[in-house]
Order: C-alpha cells, then structure tokens, then sequence
C-alpha cells in the first residue's frame, strides 16, 4: 500500500521477550523455506487461507493456522491491531544474509498494509525504504510504504524474526496509524501503549473472508488506474495511455450497470479486457513508475489479472515481480 511516510511507528508495543519464547516453544520443524527460495529467508505461517499453514494463496478465507493457535499472546497480539487480517506470517532472515531491493505490486498489495513487528532483532539490522533508513528495536509496532522500493539488510551473526501482519485494515486500526510517529518525527512528547500478555487468554481477531472479487467494480478499477497514472514517470505516451484508459473505464462501468458480477456477462467482460490490453500495451511498453517498476507490468498485476476472475494471464517477468512482495 502506498502511504505518505516511507515508514510509521503505531503507537503499541508487545513484549518481545514472552514472543520469542512462545515461538521458540513450536520448535523447529514448523519453519518453511520462502516459497520462492530467497537465500536466509524462512517463515512460519500463522494465518492463512483456510487455516492451512501449506496453503500459500492470496485468495480465499483467511484463519488461524494451528501454530497460532499454540500462542496465545501472538493471537492477543492480532487483536490489538484492531484489523481484518490477511495472510500473515513470522518472517527470518538469517545472519548476514538480505531481503533484496523490490518494490510490491499485485492487486494483494494495493489494498493491504504490511505490520511488523521485530521479535529477535540487533541495532545493526537496517530497513530501506526508498531514501530512508531505521532499525526496528524488539517489540516495536511498524508500516511502511510496500509502494516503494525497500529492502532488509541482516548483517549480525544472529537471525532477524519479525511478525508481519497484511490487512486491508479497519475502523480502529487506522485511529492508531493517525497516532502513529513517522520514522524521522522526534519522540519526545510520543507514547506507545504496552501490550502486556494474558497467561493462557487465546484472543479472537477479524479475517478476510472476501479478498477478491468475481468482477471488479468500476470505482476500484478507476481508483487502481488513477495510482497508476498519477504515480506515472512523464513520457510522450502517457496522454495517449490515458485516453485508452479512459475509454475501457467507461465501456467496463456500461458493462457493470448491465451485469454486474453476474455470470451471464462474464465473456463480455474478458472481451473488453483483452481489447484493452491489447491496445495499450503498445504505448505503454517503455513507460516507468515512479518507483521504478514497469507501467504496463503494474497494470497486469493491479488491474488486469483481477478485473474478471480467470480471464487473464500474467506475463512471467510481472509474475516474478507480483511474488516478490512476500518476503519483506
């Protein structure tokens, strides 16, 4: 998600120790290698679709995996954020080893912030965001701008645990990031309120039940355009890209009023869709966002690959680039 700071500090904090012991109580065996094989990065699965700690998807109802299940002070921690929760994880980066630069896109990403919280961290692990640099110190509560290039830099001799909660967020959670402190506001003055564990209290929190939709609804596919081209790095085409915009925005609201997500008007939908792709991707082709990515890339993976469920296929280089959101 893109937000106005690189990086915001919520105004809560957890008990990093009791957190660490929690996990470390799961053992070993309940770690993963990353899904795409990044070298030092591994995780743990707390909440996932169906509550299946193997299952990887975007997409589907999110629960509790059995491992979070066994923390209770980790479940109390998810419910003080105040949030919808999406596919959430622990994350390790092993000593001297980085999370490389990239900055996220996909549909997943537009509409969810990333939460971290450092469980086992050292003053010398850095996290990038576009020009700024902090430390998250234990126990701390974070976001920062997944819109952005970022990167994590490890190199102590020990491994780096975060917890890393996606949600689209909610009423109470975005009361706190309005408290929050951006990374480079002084502290005097500031409070965080401690979050002390509940021996035993297996706390209860929102998941996502609904996370993507059958046909997209014309005021998200014009929200998603107008981040796209306002973030658009100024080319000869961009005026052109957005006259072909403009005309597939208006023929896909025609379609939603005379359809909507029924299935009967789902081979029409795919038909303007393809259409469209087919007659921006020309233009569009050497255009760059701001934070570096490829337009037409950001496009397939925002817009395109979720219009209408199934009726595209994501290129290989933005479907590398789609995945690459998973391991901050």
């Amino acid at each position: 998600m893109k937000l106005q700071v690189p990086f915001l500090q919520l105004p809560v904090s957890f008990d990093a120790t009791a957190l660490a012991d929690e996990i470390a109580a799961l053992g070993e065996g309940v770690w993963k290698p990353h899904p795409q094989g990044f070298a030092g990065n591994s995780m743990l699965p707390l909440v996932s679709a169906h509550g299946d700690a193997a299952n990887e998807a975007f997409s589907g109802p999110m629960r509790p995996t059995p491992e979070l299940l066994r923390c209770p002070y980790l479940t109390q921690v998810f419910a003080s954020l105040g949030a919808t929760v999406g596919r959430s994880r622990l994350m390790r980066l092993s000593g001297h080893a980085e999370v490389t630069r990239h900055a996220d896109q996909g549909y997943y990403w537009a509409e969810r912030v990333r939460v971290h919280i450092p469980v086992v961290t050292q003053p010398t692990v850095r996290f990038e965001c576009d020009s700024a640099v902090i430390n998250m110190a234990p126990g701390e509560c974070w976001i920062f701008d997944t819109w952005r290039q970022h990167r994590v830099l490890n190199d102590a001799v020990e491994s780096r645990v975060h917890l890393v909660v996606d949600t689209v967020g909610g009423g109470r959670f975005w009361d706190m990031v309005n408290r929050g402190r951006p990374h480079d506001a002084p502290k005097a003055g500031w409070q965080d309120m401690r979050i002390a564990p509940k021996a035993g209290e297996v706390a209860s929190f929102a998941c996502e039940t609904v996370n993507v939709p059958a046909v997209m609804t014309p005021w998200e596919l014009n929200d998603h355009l107008g981040l796209l081209f306002a973030d658009a790095v100024p080319h000869p085409n961009l005026a052109q890209a957005r006259q072909i915009a403009m005309r597939f925005a208006r023929t896909w609201q025609g379609l939603w009023f005379e359809f909507g997500e029924r299935e009967e008007g789902r081979a029409r939908y795919g038909e303007a869709l393809q259409r469209f792709i087919e007659e921006i991707r020309g233009p569009t082709q050497p255009m760059l966002l701001k934070n570096e990515l490829r337009w037409f890339n950001a496009l397939m993976t925002i817009v395109c690959k979720f219009a209408v469920s199934d009726a595209v296929q994501l290129p290989a280089t933005a479907q590398r680039q789609r995945e690459m959101g998973d391991n901050a």
